[in-house]
């Protein structure tokens, strides 16, 4: 089939598809705010006006070169339904794209592909890192995107989506259709590219907290007291790194196991491979910073304890010279009545001489001692 078929295919069915629906009401628009892409030999367009999920399908299906891709930016459970409905998902599956907060993982359902991955963003600010969910389907011909997040693969806000982000097809999704040749090789391609986009977006994420750790190392020989609450939570947002990424790394070796059954080209599985291999990277970097961190724990719990030390030898010696004078005062004022200094007329010299001598004396040692 020729292109200018192709393209005469696509505007009789929105004419049909525009026949059959009325004007959409605003609620209905706020109910569709997704984008569609009909892709030819790898050349990615925006759909007619008015297809539904339906039509995208019924026009993957017209020809081996063709593709159709969904992406929500915000995806809502109508929009989950209708998607449901024209693709007949299984109805485990429907349940679990309604559910959000999922570990990565990878479900076949016969012959849909589920993925489930997420992405991360560093704020530096909070100290914090932000994941964001994606829910993805794959079949012959179609792959659909949806952002449980309510955030696009580049971090902004899917919520925040208008007409023209709609109408641009190279604003919201410019990260999955920006390889022609790629494309072309169908909707697995759509899918390693998006492993890759995220996977790459570990590496700022992973500097971020390297960052955060250096400071952390001044911050406790500089003897600073709120540095353990520092260190734990930055250890919670690294545990939090390291199971994310080991889930990704399960997914991506499920998806090489389906190498030979499923017929998956030879270039798509050496993109695969590099997607591997800069995950390999980030998880060992990853692990690298959280013995760096447990290590700083033990270095500050050390610092800590020796301060306290510090801290007790002063106390233990203060504590020495008062006990000095307060001995000779028990001692001069325990009631006898044979006590030949009660009696003396130097005997309150001589008591508040010999308190002062003892308490310096005691001061002099404590102090050579370091105690003091």
């Amino acid at each position: 089939m020729t292109f200018g078929k192709s393209r005469r295919a696509i505007a009789s069915s929105a004419e049909h598809a525009r026949r059959r629906r009325a004007a959409p009401s605003a609620a209905e628009q706020a109910e569709a705010s997704f984008v569609t892409r009909y892709v030819i030999r790898g050349l990615p367009a925006a759909a007619p006006c008015g297809a539904t999920v339906s039509d995208a399908l019924e026009f993957a299906r017209t020809g081996t070169d063709r593709m159709a891709m969904h992406f929500y930016p915000n995806p809502t459970p109508g929009n989950v339904a209708e998607l449901a409905d024209a693709w007949d998902l299984h109805p485990l599956l429907r349940e679990d794209l309604l559910a959000g907060n999922q570990r990565p993982k990878l479900e076949r359902y016969g012959d849909v592909l589920f993925l489930v991955v997420r992405s991360a963003r560093y704020d530096d600010t909070r100290e914090e890192v932000d994941f964001a969910e994606f829910h993805v389907l794959l079949r012959p011909h179609a792959v659909a995107l949806l952002c449980k997040s309510g955030r696009w693969i580049d971090g902004s806000d899917g919520t925040a989506i208008s007409q023209e982000d709609l109408a641009d097809p190279e604003r919201r999704e410019r990260t999955l259709l920006a390889d022609e040749h790629l494309l072309g090789l169908g909707p697995e391609a759509v899918v390693y590219r998006l492993l890759d986009a995220i996977v790459d977006g570990y590496t700022p994420v992973l500097h971020g907290l390297a960052i955060d750790k250096e400071q952390i190392e001044r911050q406790v020989f500089s003897g600073d007291a709120a540095v353990a609450e520092r260190i734990y939570r930055l250890s919670q947002e690294i545990i939090d790194v390291q199971h994310t990424v080991a889930s990704m790394t399960e997914v991506l070796q499920a998806l090489r196991g389906g190498f030979g059954k499923y017929a998956i080209p030879d270039e798509l599985q050496t993109y695969l491979q590099d997607v591997c291999d800069h995950l390999a990277r980030a998880s060992t970097h990853t692990a690298e910073l959280r013995d760096a961190l447990a290590q700083i724990l033990n270095v500050n719990a050390t610092l800590v304890a020796q301060r306290q030390n510090e801290d007790m030898k002063k106390i233990s010696g203060w504590a020495a010279i008062l006990f000095a004078p307060t001995l000779i005062g028990a001692i001069y004022g325990m009631n006898f009545d044979v006590m030949p200094e009660l009696h003396w007329a130097f005997g309150y010299p001589f008591a508040i001489a010999l308190m002062v001598g003892f308490a310096t004396l005691l001061f002099v040692i404590f102090k050579r001692s370091k105690w003091m």
